[in-house]
């Protein structure tokens, strides 16, 4: 079954999408590298059809993954516009991360060298409108109450570098660890599932969190599933039927902790 996107969308420009913003769940759900399009002015940045479709450029079933959450959820959904490789959205402006040179083994030819002014002018074009768009979806939220809780979806290789990853599931937080930890106790039996894995906060993947979450006290966790368990728009929707009723709990968990 294919998952749609929400009902109600607004497009905030071509680097941002929010979908359902005025959803009535607890969660917003954001997908920072939901999209493989490299559009004018940057271009293919001199990459191979196969490079671009590849999960450097983006995270495969992500975005799936992520509306099929947003649904279960009641949950508003932002979420990316253009390729990571473009400018990584989880990563802050003077990161190296941010315009990678290379990604895994492959070099990003449109990336090398880049002057201050052309990473200047991705970052206004692609940076500064998702996370003022995040932003705001956050801060009204918030004022309205209850505190939303932010959660990031992504997918990561079932190889790297030659090495297999036997985890399927990431849980990762930021400085407040609750909802993380809430996370992976109710995590869906069957799926093997681990803290700071197969990434964590010192591998500079938490930027979002870092910069909505954290500072305005909200519930946070970014989500890792294994690329190959979320493959098609049926596992994608399998998963989430398995990861929605976790969240749930998680949150009630994390929240009678506090």
């Amino acid at each position: 079954m294919t998952v749609q996107p929400l009902q109600q969308v607004q497009e905030v420009s071509a680097v941002v999408t929010v979908e359902n913003p005025e959803a009535s769940g607890r969660f917003v759900i954001c997908c920072e590298h939901a999209s493989n399009a490299f559009p004018a002015p940057w271009g293919e940045l001199g990459l191979t059809p196969a490079q671009m479709g590849a999960h450097i450029a983006w995270d495969p079933g992500a975005l799936g993954l992520a509306r099929a959450l947003a649904q279960l959820l009641d949950a508003p959904l932002v979420h990316a516009g253009v390729s990571r490789l473009i400018y990584d959205l989880n990563r802050p402006p003077q990161s190296r991360g941010a315009m990678a040179e290379q990604s895994e083994v492959h070099s990003i030819p449109g990336n090398i060298g880049l002057a201050a002014n052309e990473r200047r002018a991705r970052t206004e074009a692609v940076y500064l409108p998702f996370h003022a768009a995040l932003r705001a979806l956050l801060a009204r939220r918030a004022v309205a109450g209850p505190l939303p809780v932010l959660v990031t979806v992504h997918s990561f290789t079932p190889v790297w570098l030659g090495r297999p990853r036997a985890v399927e599931f990431g849980i990762i937080h930021d400085a407040d660890p609750r909802l993380a930890r809430a996370v992976l106790a109710a995590a869906p039996t069957g799926l093997y599932a681990r803290l700071n894995e197969p990434y964590s906060a010192a591998d500079e993947v938490t930027h979002t969190l870092a910069l909505h979450a954290t500072p305005m006290g909200l519930p946070s966790v970014m989500l890792e599933l294994r690329s190959d368990l979320i493959a098609d728009a049926e596992a994608q929707r399998n998963v989430a039927d398995r990861l929605a009723p976790s969240l749930r709990a998680a949150l009630a968990a994390a929240e009678s902790e506090a």
